[in-house]
Formats: C-alpha cells, sequence, structure tokens
C-alpha cells in the first residue's frame, strides 16, 4: 500500500470509528437523525452566510473556512496525535518496513538489483489532520464517504540499501520528507450492526505535494550516474500507483466476501507510439539514442518498452502498445522519454501525460505532448521535444459501434463471428493474436493543398511538388510541380495498395524543385488507423522541420481483404 498509506490506516481508523459510531446512534434515534440534518444544512453555508448569523469576534477558535467545502480543524485529534506519536512510531515502523518492502520490489528499476530498508523509523514528528468533511455528493446509496486533508513535515530516519547490477551497494538516507495530501475513506457497504458498515476502502484522492530528498551514508550518489534519479522515480510510482485513487487498500471489518469492492478493469487504452521530433540530445558526441517508456500504472508487467533507435533526435517507432484502464475519468497515459546509455543508466530526456479524460470512446485522438524534465513541477519552460501519439480507448462491454482494428474479430465478417467456437480464448491468447491481425485495403490520398509555404528561392518564392511514400513497402509517387508559389494547390489523389494497413506509416514530404537540385520544406508522418477505422476524412497538417507551412490532405480507405495470419 505504500509507506505514507501504511501509517494513515491506523489513524485514520480510529477517526472513522468515531464518526460511524455517531452514524449508528443517528440510524437509532429521529431526533439524532434530525439534528444530523440541520448540522449538515450549517455545514454548507458559505463563508458570508455564517457571518450574518455570526460575527467573526465570535467564531470559536476551531473553526476554520478553506477552499475545500466543510473543512474544519481538528485541533482535537492533532492534540491527541502528538501524545500517542511515539507508541505508534514504536508499533508501525516495522510494520510499514515489511508491508512497503514488496511494494518497492513492484517498481524498482532494471538498473537495481535489490531495495531493501536497513532502518525505518517515522521520527519525533507527527502528521497534522488540518481539515474534515463528509462528502454527501460523492456518496452512494449503500455507502459514505469521509475527506482527510493531512499534512507531514517529517523527520523519519529512513535508510535504504541499495545493490546496483554491477555489485556496487550504497546505504542512501531519505531525508526532509513534506506531503501533503487528501484521504478519502469510503465505508461501505452499510450494515444494521455494529459498527453500521461492513469494510473501508482507503485511497488518496489528491497528492498535492511530495518533497524529500536523497544522501548517499558516508558516499557522494554522483558516482552512479542516474541511480538517484531512478530511485527517486521509484519511490514517486510507489505512492502515485499503491495509494493513489482510483488504487486503493480495501480493509474488511465484517466477515464477508468483498471482492466487489476491488479495482477492476473497465476498458482497454491502444497506443501508437508513432515518432517523437527535436529531442534535447544528451550525448557529447553524435546524437541520443531515444527509447520510450509508457505506462498507465508504473507497475513492472505493466509497463511498455518500445525499440532503441540509434544517433536520432527525430526518431520514427510506429509500435502498438495496449494497457488495461481501471478508471478512465481519473487515470492517465506517462510517456517517458529516454537516451540509451548502454550499460548505465539510461539518461531521461523528458516526459508527458495524456489524462484519460480526455479520449472520447470509440474515436481516435492523434496528439503531440511536449515533454518536461519532472511532472511534478509545473513551470517547466525549457523545450525537451515532442512525442506523437495516436489513443484509441475501447470500454469493456461496448456495442460494435466501438471499433478497435487491433482486435482479433475485426478482420472477421459477421458471418465468420457466428462459424466461431463458443469457447473464448484466453487474454494470453488474444494479445498474441492481435500482433498478427492483417487489414489490407486500397489508401486513396487526394493531396489538395498547401498554404504559407517557407521561402526557399532567392526570388521569394518556391516551385513545391510532394512525395507521398508508404514507409513499410517504400513505395513511392509524387505530384507535379507547381511553379512560383508558397500557396499551391494539387488536387491530385494517388491511390496505394496497402499489405498491412494496421502497421503501415504515410509520409508525406513537400520540396521544393529547382534546377540543380531539391531542397525539403517539411513533412507529415502519419498512421492508417484512423481512416481505416472512420473510413474518410480530410484535414490540414502542420508540417514538420519547416518554419512555416500547412497541408491539406483528404484520406479514404477501401477494404479490400481482411484476415488474420494463422
Amino acid at each position: 500500500m505504500g509507506f505514507f498509506g501504511g501509517m494513515f490506516i491506523g489513524i485514520a481508523f480510529g477517526v472513522g470509528l468515531i464518526v460511524a459510531f455517531a452514524r449508528y446512534e443517528s440510524i437509532r434515534s429521529k431526533r439524532r437523525s434530525d439534528l444530523a440534518k440541520t448540522v449538515a444544512m450549517f455545514a454548507r453555508m458559505t463563508v458570508e452566510d455564517s457571518r450574518v448569523l455570526l460575527p467573526g469576534k465570535f467564531y470559536p477558535s476551531w473553526v476554520v473556512f478553506t477552499k475545500r467545502q466543510k473543512f474544519v480543524q481538528l485541533k482535537w485529534l492533532n492534540t491527541q496525535l502528538d501524545k500517542m506519536w511515539p507508541f505508534i512510531n514504536d508499533a508501525a515502523s516495522e510494520l510499514i518496513k515489511s508491508s512497503v518492502e514488496p511494494i518497492l520490489e513492484q517498481y524498482k528499476p532494471v538498473i537495481l538489483a535489490s531495495l531493501t530498508f536497513s532502518k525505518l523509523t517515522l521520527g519525533t514528528v507527527a502528521p497534522q489532520f488540518t481539515g474534515i468533511a463528509i462528502l454527501e455528493e460523492e456518496s452512494g446509496p449503500n455507502e459514505f464517504t469521509i475527506e482527510l486533508e493531512m499534512q507531514w513535515d517529517g523527520d523519519p530516519n529512513i535508510v535504504l540499501d541499495i545493490k546496483t547490477k554491477v555489485g556496487v551497494v550504497l546505504p542512501i538516507q531519505v531525508k526532509n520528507i513534506g506531503f501533503t495530501g487528501v484521504f478519502w475513506l469510503i465505508f461501505k457497504p452499510l450494515v444494521d450492526e455494529f459498527p453500521t458498515f461492513s469494510a473501508v476502502s482507503v485511497s488518496l484522492r489528491e497528492k498535492k505535494d511530495l518533497d524529500f530528498t536523497l544522501k548517499v551514508v558516508g558516499g557522494d550518489i554522483s558516482a552512479l550516474p542516474g541511480v538517484s534519479d531512478a530511485i527517486e522515480e521509484t519511490i514517486r510510482d510507489a505512492i502515485e500507483d499503491s495509494i493513489t485513487w482510483p488504487m486503493r487498500k480495501v480493509i474488511p471489518i465484517l466477515p464477508g466476501d468483498y471482492s466487489n469492492l476491488e479495482l477492476k478493469p473497465v476498458g482497454i487504452l491502444d497506443v501508437k507510439l508513432v515518432q517523437a521530433k527535436d529531442l534535447t540530445n544528451k550525448d557529447i558526441i553524435g546524437k541520443s539514442d531515444p527509447f520510450a517508456v509508457l505506462f498507465v500504472r508504473p507497475l513492472r508487467d505493466r509497463t511498455k518498452t518500445s525499440k532503441v533507435i540509434n544517433n536520432d533526435l527525430n526518431p520514427i517507432w510506429n509500435e502498438h502498445f495496449e494497457f488495461i484502464v481501471e478508471d478512465a475519468d481519473t487515470q492517465h497515459l506517462t510517456v517517458r522519454v529516454f537516451d540509451d546509455e548502454g550499460i548505465s543508466a539510461a539518461e531521461l530526456i523528458g516526459c508527458a501525460q495524456m489524462p484519460l479524460k480526455e479520449l472520447e470512446p470509440g474515436k481516435v485522438k492523434i496528439v503531440w505532448l511536449k515533454l518536461v524534465k519532472d511532472l511534478e513541477v509545473h513551470r517547466d519552460n525549457k523545450y525537451r521535444g515532442e512525442v506523437h501519439l495516436e489513443l484509441l480507448y475501447i470500454p469493456h462491454g461496448t456495442d460494435d459501434s466501438f471499433r478497435n482494428p487491433f482486435d482479433p474479430d475485426f478482420a472477421l465478417t459477421i458471418f465468420e463471428k457466428t462459424l466461431k467456437s463458443g469457447t473464448e480464448p484466453e487474454a494470453e491468447d488474444i494479445t498474441a493474436r492481435k500482433k498478427n491481425v492483417i487489414v489490407r485495403g486500397v489508401l486513396s490520398v487526394t493531396v489538395i493543398s498547401a498554404e504559407d509555404l517557407p521561402v526557399v528561392d532567392l526570388m521569394g518564392k518556391a516551385d513545391p511538388f510532394v512525395v507521398l511514400t508508404l514507409k513499410k513497402s517504400e513505395k513511392k509517387l509524387k505530384t507535379r510541380v507547381v511553379n512560383e508559389s508558397l500557396n499551391p494547390v494539387w488536387n491530385q489523389t494517388f491511390d496505394f495498395v496497402v499489405e498491412d494497413g494496421l502497421h503501415e506509416m504515410l509520409i508525406v514530404e513537400v520540396w521544393d524543385h529547382d534546377t540543380f537540385g531539391k531542397d525539403k520544406m517539411g513533412k507529415v508522418i502519419m498512421t492508417l488507423t484512423k481512416v481505416i477505422l472512420e473510413g474518410e476524412y480530410q484535414e490540414t497538417y502542420t508540417l514538420e522541420g519547416a518554419k512555416s507551412g500547412r497541408l491539406t490532405l483528404h484520406l479514404r480507405w477501401t477494404p479490400q481483404h481482411k484476415y488474420r495470419d494463422p
């Protein structure tokens, strides 16, 4: 569950029991229920409403109005927590150590052989609860939810023993921890016996801030390049994935089966990692050797890694990956682009995130994401390059209107589907079959026009023409030359017979024709996923590698024969 989650459960559980007891009493007494409704009405008052009824000088010292509605300072709880903290520290430290080590192992980077605790104590500074709220609107008919805001500027003594693949062992101390977050306690299902609920689900709903520093005990961490970043990344990933919503820890209170409360898949995210451009060069000699790491959850077995493109700051990958989605409203796709350093730790070029809530189910979304140094830092003005993705989210249980071309059944006719065996294949078989899905057809590309092309001639003009190339089959066609124009119109259509549409790419390059040679003015690279799904569309693209210029294309897909490799 994570370091902060393990510590939080014990503290928050006591708060939950108090609230649950009050709710139990209100169920037994209509008078108390009416009183609770009255209190709830007061809780919904705005600051202005309260000042009409109660002048500021009469406010009790424990009342505070914050941006988070209905939060009240818990000085009484924090006072008791300070008194209990030495005992909590002794009782919880060993428990946290034994429960967190297996979690860190799941997120351990490949450059480390082991990652274990040699020391773990929580220190002398207790966390402080800065607010509490009962969320009525978020609670379902058979549950209630408590929201707790916690802040901890701790002084724990945490030492990690780090062993690298080359045999170097370093004790690394985690210092100066600062954490602020909002936790949810969901009491569900409600029952008519004490303590009125059967289980509690705990989750970090909002991570506002997490800061810490790493220091080698008796050494210099800079002696191992990349290790510090890898360890920090591991700690953040473990916290992000193990307790951050929609992840949750279900704690049974009464005997029963609570598997329905566990997190379950709700859909599949198909990702085409197309390319990147203008990556920051991390090599002194030559260019970076970039590869990408993608995940929705940073678990080792659910993280995908692309191939390495050597000596290229504008790599083209054209690779397809699939991810399980548990909550499309709150989860996001993370992309990290690294420079491969051989046996040394790879160096991060930049990272980016795409919220899944911005995807329309069943609709391909093409995005260019700008890379930043750190997703935790919101202000990063340095340009590190961009990564090009095609995203398709398919929820579970949808009808045939949501077509996924990577699904092995996409290539089957209705008659063929009827003849299929009634036994469903295993998930591993489906994944393997998806790699063999073949979609054939005719791609018709109409090169309509371009506008605002860059000047390349001494006379302030250009003589542009367009070259169209299918990357996999290496088929090439080109338009006529339009003389002396920066806004040419071609309206020429070209047909390509495509043998493998899902793994093919179309490269469209604009060139300037010159008597003594040719100059490339810019290009557009795209996969065929969108045109295969939609059948036909028209779009204007910004030219890559050019100071200016846009190219308008019309694409149409005519399926000829669709099948799967045996």
